[in-house]
């Protein structure tokens, strides 16, 4: 095995924040302001329309079939009349935030099976949050987001991402445990000095910082949501990422949700379906 790398602290997580490629500031926006009522749409549905690709990807999104609407979406002020503004915020988000990070940079990582899992993950959690009655675009947005300080230690420090990556292989333990192992920090610490870096809003943070442990205290219900949203998605393999490990699932969390044997089997079967749709639009 390479000779092992020192292990890196909040700090240096901190000092390379900048260095990562940045949102489109009408993004950043959206994800500020997403614990906001008073938004003034009109003004920032023109922005994103500015930026064509942006444009187009949400516009693709919004027309796919689980959205179910009669009448095409070709402007971003159509679509948030259809599918209303927290939707479209998420769907612009979703569009930008799964083509800003450069690919390839860490041998062993696969970026196309990072995105597999987050959008399955995202996936699964707005299906959950409608069986609980929950907002299902924030609970959307907070699954494509879970784990995204695993490509802020890949972009920043790919060598050590490489190793972490090569010891849960030999060592067959969970990828949080790899990553405090051998680089002394983790995804979710990184995911949430990211998200404090852009500006996420605090209920977006707070399911960052606790989805792998909803029975801390103060965790959230969305924490617990994206916990099991994020092992149903492992469980249904629809990353296919080789030797994926279905991480334990809380019984603070499963008892949170309060679900029959009957709803999760519905779950399953729907998130397999709204995977399909959603990777074609924003994946493909």
């Amino acid at each position: 095995m390479s000779t092992a790398l020192p292990q890196l602290t909040a700090e240096d997580i901190a000092t390379h924040l900048d260095d990562l490629p940045s949102l489109p500031a009408v993004v950043m926006e959206l994800l500020n302001s997403i614990d906001q009522e008073d938004v003034d749409i009109s003004v920032l549905a023109k922005k994103v329309s500015y930026d064509q690709a942006l444009t187009a990807k949400t516009l693709r999104l919004a027309n796919s079939s689980q959205y179910g609407l009669q009448v095409k979406a070709t402007t971003i002020q159509q679509a948030i009349t259809y599918l209303g503004f927290q939707t479209t915020r998420s769907l612009i988000t979703s569009a930008a935030i799964t083509g800003a990070f450069p690919e390839g940079r860490c041998p062993g990582f696969d970026d196309k099976a990072f995105w597999r899992h987050s959008v399955a993950t995202a996936a699964c959690a707005k299906v959950l949050a409608r069986h609980v009655r929950f907002n299902q675009d924030y609970a959307f947005t907070a699954g494509l987001l879970h784990n995204i300080g695993r490509l802020v230690l890949v972009s920043s420090f790919p060598e050590h991402y490489a190793q972490a990556l090569a010891y849960r292989a030999q060592q067959d333990c969970s990828m949080l445990a790899a990553e405090q192992t051998i680089l002394g920090v983790d995804h979710v610490q990184a995911g949430v000095a990211l998200a404090e870096h852009w500006n996420f809003s605090d209920t977006i943070r707070s399911a960052i910082a606790n989805y792998s442990q909803p029975e801390a205290e103060g965790a959230g219900f969305l924490a617990a949501l994206i916990h099991v949203a994020n092992a149903v998605v492992c469980a249904l393999d629809l990353a296919q990422v080789a030797d994926e490990m279905v991480p334990r699932v809380s019984p603070v969390a499963w008892a949170a949700l309060g679900l029959e044997e009957e709803a999760y089997l519905q779950l399953f079967r729907e998130t397999e379906l709204r995977y399909g749709e959603i990777t074609a639009a924003l994946l493909s």
